[in-house]
């Protein structure tokens, strides 16, 4: 697809989104800060976002995003191939998991966070990390680190953000502090059973959901009195898809669904990812009020999106010319995005 009818290149040499090929075929150029074509390994994609996540650890609040129509590989780059994590020492002492090039953003997060809070205790540091995982279905919230036993019986309620607060609160959200990789690994693969899933005719094992995974690192210095508080949000959001693609029936959770109940989903994912846009383009035409309300997803990273912020998104694109219009749409999407510049909000 890119290079016949889409080019996509990193920010410089522009041109207008919309031109002629040399065969006179109408043709689309975008322009982003990084572009990671099929061959791209996991490791060079992190290694892009490493300083966002290092941030986490110096106090700022950062939000990583994936975006993208269903089966263009949102949840392979947040999350990666679905292995049982294995651990293995270094001559650091410090236990890592074992190399997998197929790990995602989510997991290789986890690791730096944890082999550099080794490395600043060893200068006077002391860190409490806590995580939580949550996805947001049909707007509705549900905890995926629940007890299955008590799932869906405590309603989780997001709060009215404090102007100072680091992240939203939500009532009845297990926030679960956490040791090691290991334990946050752990957690990881409860959250991904856990997760809803539905067999669409663009990918057997689609997320209709979106999932944030929220990490907040909390730092102390004894002999300085220094302290900091960041947070690490990863949002692996629902596929992107117009209402006619898949009408195949669900299967949620091992139940089979009605093609009403997918319709309902779509609309409703829709409908969320209409809310994102709509903030992304009140902050990037600087208006005095951005519309958090409009949608679960927007009013959780509320705190996330503004001040001392910083924030990314990955927008995956199908490589199939069966996908083009869709394609198309998150590009046009992802050129929004990069527009908005983050500025700290006095009122909303």
């Amino acid at each position: 697809l890119i290079g016949e009818m889409v080019e996509v290149v990193p920010a410089q040499g522009r041109r207008p989104e919309s031109f002629r090929s040399s065969d006179n075929r109408p043709s689309y150029s975008f322009h982003f800060d990084k572009v990671f074509g099929p061959e791209s390994k996991q490791d060079q994609v992190f290694e892009e976002i490493s300083a966002l996540v290092q941030s986490a650890l110096d106090g700022f609040r950062v939000c990583i995003f994936a975006y993208g129509q269903t089966g263009s590989g949102k949840t392979y780059t947040m999350s990666g191939a679905f292995d049982k994590p294995k651990f293995a020492a270094n001559p650091s002492g410090y236990n890592s998991l074992a190399v997998n090039e197929d790990r995602g953003m989510i997991p290789r997060a986890v690791e730096m966070i944890f082999r550099e809070k080794v490395e600043l205790e060893s200068r006077g540091w002391t860190y409490t990390i806590k995580v939580s995982f949550l996805e947001i279905y049909n707007e509705v919230l549900r905890d995926l680190l629940a007890d299955p036993s008590q799932d869906g019986r405590n309603k989780l309620e997001i709060k009215q953000p404090d102007a100072n607060a680091r992240i939203a609160s939500v009532s009845n959200l297990q926030v679960i502090e956490v040791e090691s990789e290991a334990a946050v690994q752990a957690l990881l693969e409860r959250a991904r059973i856990a997760r809803a899933t539905a067999a669409t005719s663009n990918n057997l094992l689609s997320s209709r959901s979106h999932s944030v995974f929220t990490m907040v690192v909390k730092g102390h210095h004894a002999a300085t009195q220094e302290e900091c508080e960041g947070a690490l949000n990863l949002i692996d959001l629902a596929g992107s898809e117009r209402l006619q693609t898949g009408t195949s029936a669900l299967h949620v959770g091992g139940a089979s669904n009605e093609p009403g109940e997918r319709l309902r989903e779509t609309q409703s994912i829709n409908k969320s990812l209409s809310s994102l846009c709509d903030v992304i383009s009140a902050l990037a035409n600087k208006e005095g009020h951005v519309p958090f309300r409009n949608s679960k997803l927007t009013y959780l990273l509320q705190p996330c999106l503004g001040g001392d912020c910083k924030t990314l998104m990955f927008v995956n694109c199908s490589p199939s010319k069966t996908h083009f219009q869709e394609t198309l749409c998150s590009l046009r999407f992802a050129s929004k995005v990069s527009s908005v510049e983050l500025r700290r909000r006095t009122s909303e």
